[in-house]
């Protein structure tokens, strides 16, 4: 990952890896035996394939072996050999790693499971440097869905630090970017059939109305998602709808639905057709960007601002037409309208767990449970068929204060997700033990951006929650120690401050001071 390429291996005086008996490896691996003996990492060695569709990932390694100031080179034809081939365990994304003192050997299951075993290599040559300990590492995830979603709309970070965000995910194992792209600040992503959708729509953010616009262009999403792609991880759109849609009403008034004093222009218009009509056009070209088939259209909270759908003409005539008896039921039609669009694209549509009361096609639907403080509609979405993304707001909303002492972030009934409360959660806590297992897809965390105006402050609240957030995704509750945990979390922060990260330490909390977040002034858009 680029921004370990700054720095020499990592060895602390205080961390003696040949007295270790634990893996270094986050999140922790399935099965890790080491053996005596030490293979010596020649300074230059080939990574090696006969496969053409791991090719890319062997190319993956070796640039990124090339970060390393390993021990001079050594004699004899040593090799890191990938290998797609059937493993015991069927879980597609398992693979094996062996050291040994004829070379490295990864063998998975499928190109997924090759890339996790050469960032389990990484690591340990991150951690052991180029004397590496004969392990042999058996693993595979616990869940398909390891996410971590990045609300752009409130404030903007750019394409580097998205990149920047998208290695470390990649290096601990999380493999769903959930790309948050428009709400009531700002709209950040291009569409060219409405241009003042980012001309118009794209000015300000949450603490600043006036910002110039800032957003993604379609040559920005294409770098992005090919640069996520090599890493196996897949970017997924939210394009915020009925509700949520201040800055797109900005730009487009004749669709809005309007809002509420705290919330203006807030909603669509849902008794439109045109807005229907609208809205599938914006999908098309976002399908178009995305390949993994897949669309969040949020269906969140849209209460707050739907207040003048009580008299809007257009609205009132929708819900005497179809038989709609509350405004609860004009927004459930709008959502399985937009939602027929988005199936019309051959992509499932995503929504947060207020859509668990739509019916709609289970086999093209996820939903996002974030309520913790509402357990039964988790229960509703399982109940009726629905795989379900695990993402509640106490442990997994990394915008809550991770301390304390910490004031300007949120919380909950003087609750907040401290790296101990992250690392604890599970599922199992909500999940009725006679529910459908296998429609649980996997947990992410979420990251919204009110409190968050600046890079520094992305990173402190990221770092090192992070870590933790991928154990639970990949290690078997049963396997969790956290103990063990906070030992390997320890040299991570090392890795942190070598790539100039502005993170908290969990340790010694006084060390890095919570970043005030302040309004920023036209000077800061500057480049």
């Amino acid at each position: 990952m680029k921004q370990f390429k700054t720095f020499a291996i990592l060895l602390l005086a205080t961390y003696n890896v040949h007295a270790q008996t634990q893996c270094p490896i986050i999140p922790k691996p399935l099965t890790a035996v080491v053996a005596k003996g030490t293979y010596h990492l020649p300074a230059t060695i080939p990574v090696v394939t006969e496969q053409q569709e791991i090719k890319n990932t062997a190319d993956y390694l070796s640039k990124e072996l090339t970060a390393f100031h390993l021990p001079a080179e050594t004699a004899g034809k040593q090799a890191i050999r990938l290998q797609v081939t059937a493993l015991k365990d069927k879980n597609p994304e398992a693979y094996v790693l062996q050291i040994s003192k004829t070379g490295i050997l990864i063998k998975g299951n499928t190109p997924e499971g090759i890339f996790n075993g050469t960032v389990s290599l990484l690591q340990l040559i991150q951690q052991e440097g180029g004397n590496l300990q004969y392990w042999t590492i058996t693993d595979a995830p616990k869940y398909a869905w390891r996410g971590f979603m990045l609300d752009e709309s409130r404030h903007f970070f750019g394409k580097e630090k998205v990149k920047s965000l998208l290695n470390w995910m990649a290096y601990y194992k999380l493999n769903r970017f959930h790309w948050h792209l428009t709400d009531e600040p700002a709209w950040r992503i291009q569409i060219d059939q409405y241009p003042k959708l980012t001309t118009i729509g794209g000015m300000g953010n949450y603490t600043d109305p006036q910002a110039p616009a800032q957003y993604y262009s379609k040559g920005d999403i294409q770098e992005i998602v090919a640069y996520a792609r090599q890493r196996f991880i897949e970017v997924i759109p939210e394009i915020d709808m009925p509700g949520h849609a201040t800055a797109a009403n900005k730009a487009y008034p004749e669709y809005s639905g309007g809002g509420s004093k705290g919330h203006p222009e807030f909603t669509f218009n849902p008794g439109k057709e045109a807005t229907y009509t609208y809205l599938t056009n914006v999908l098309h070209e976002v399908n178009q960007l995305f390949p993994y088939g897949m669309i969040h259209l949020g269906g969140d909270e849209v209460s707050y601002g739907n207040e003048k759908w009580h008299t809007d003409s257009s609205i009132q005539q929708l819900m005497q037409r179809e038989h709609l008896s509350t405004l609860k039921d004009a927004e459930l039609y709008f959502m399985r309208r937009m939602s027929d669009s988005v199936y019309s694209m051959h992509s499932k549509m995503l929504a947060w767990d207020e859509m668990a009361e739509i019916s709609l096609p289970r086999d093209k639907t996820i939903i996002f449970w974030w309520r913790q403080d509402k357990p039964a509609t988790l229960q509703m979405a399982l109940q009726k068929g629905y795989t379900t993304v695990i993402c509640p707001r106490l442990p997994l909303y990394f915008d809550f204060v991770q301390d304390s002492t910490h004031r300007h972030g949120r919380k909950w009934n003087k609750l907040y997700n401290s790296i101990q409360n992250v690392y604890a959660f599970s599922p199992e806590k909500y999940v009725p033990a006679d529910a459908n297992q296998s429609l649980i897809a996997g947990m992410q965390a979420n990251l919204w951006t009110e409190t968050i105006p600046s890079a520094e402050r992305l990173d402190y609240l990221t770092f090192p929650r992070i870590c933790a957030l991928a154990e639970i995704c990949w290690t078997p509750t049963a396997q969790k120690n956290e103990a063990n945990f906070m030992k390997r979390l320890k040299p991570q922060l090392e890795l942190f401050k070598a790539a100039g990260l502005y993170y908290y330490d969990p340790f010694e909390p006084n060390l890095h001071p919570e970043p005030v977040p302040k309004k920023k002034t036209v000077s800061d858009y500057k480049d």
